[in-house]
This record gives structure tokens, C-alpha cells and sequence, in this order.
């Protein structure tokens, strides 16, 4: 059976300036973010191109972040769960976005680099194989309708293994 999970967020416009939008260049595009139960706020404008404040996040650096954190959090589980130890993570994330005539626009594609590292240079091309399953299991691109890409990086801070493969492992 399908689970169902609900998810909300609450935005508030701060960018009255005092005579609300009785023009394009009279109105600040600042925002606030915030989801019940948690502590923190999240500074939203639109991006600089669009006259927002390049100083907080805008809603395209929020749709790549979301990407970067949802195929982590996929990679991590999967690596926990095939016993090979990760202690590092980064990705150096990246969307380009088509702006049309008329002003719409989408984004066009979304590469994600990750770099990690991980404890057993013997489990590489296995770490490098997860990154294609947590691909699949994320929820967030399989919700969108460009492109993403995964370009990983893994390296080892220990020799390869040379003990058993963990359990469930074929050799």
C-alpha cells in the first residue's frame, strides 16, 4: 500500500515598502519561509536578475538545494545499508534555467557533483554504483521534468578491504 506524506510551508512577503506593488520597482520581492515545529527561518527573495536581494535564497537556489539534499540522504541510507562508511559529503550543485520573451522560463537541466569520501578504497566502484539507485529512489527528481544529472567523485581515506564482503554482498 502507498503512503501518503503531507508537507507544509508557510510564506510570509516582507517586501512592502509602504505602497504594496503599486509598481514594479516599488515593492521589495524579501519573503519568509517557515514549516511548523521548526526554528528556523529561511530568507527568500527572487534572484538578482529579478530584482531581488542576492544576500537570501531564492526559490531556484531552493528547487537545486532540494535536489543536492534528497540524492545525499538517498546515497547515505544505501551506503549504510551496504556497510560501506562514508565521512564525508559534498556537492558542488549547479541548475540552468531558459528564460523565454515573455518572461516565463524552466530550468533546462540540473547537474549535481557530489565528493565523497569513504573509509574502504575497495568499496569505490560499489559507492560509485549507488550513486544510479539513489538517483532513482529520489524523490524530489523523480518529481521534475528536466534532466539531472549525477557526477560523482569518491575517494577512500583507507586501503581496500581484505576482509568478508557484509552480509546480503555478492563477491
Amino acid at each position: 500500500m502507498d503512503r501518503t506524506h503531507q508537507y507544509r510551508i508557510e510564506l510570509r512577503w516582507t517586501g512592502n515598502l509602504g505602497t504594496g506593488t503599486s509598481g514594479y520597482r516599488a515593492y521589495s520581492r524579501n519573503h519568509e519561509l517557515f514549516a511548523p515545529g521548526k526554528s528556523a527561518v529561511i530568507a527568500g527573495s527572487s534572484d538578482r536578475a529579478f530584482r531581488g536581494d542576492a544576500a537570501r535564497y531564492n526559490p531556484e537556489e531552493l528547487l537545486v538545494s532540494a535536489l543536492a539534499a534528497c540524492h545525499m540522504l538517498a546515497l547515505l541510507h544505501l551506503c549504510a545499508d551496504a556497510g560501506i562508511v562514508v565521512t564525508a559529503y559534498t556537492d558542488d550543485a549547479a541548475g540552468e534555467m531558459a528564460e523565454h520573451p515573455d518572461g516565463a522560463g524552466e530550468f533546462t537541466r540540473v547537474v549535481l557533483r557530489p565528493r565523497v569520501s569513504i573509509t574502504d578504497a575497495g568499496r569505490i566502484a560499489d559507492a560509485e554504483a549507488l550513486h544510479h539507485r539513489a538517483h532513482e529512489l529520489c524523490f524530489i527528481a523523480r518529481s521534475v521534468n528536466f534532466p539531472v544529472e549525477v557526477v560523482p567523485e569518491i575517494t577512500a581515506a583507507g586501503p581496500p578491504s581484505s576482509g568478508p564482503l557484509p552480509a546480503g554482498t555478492a563477491g
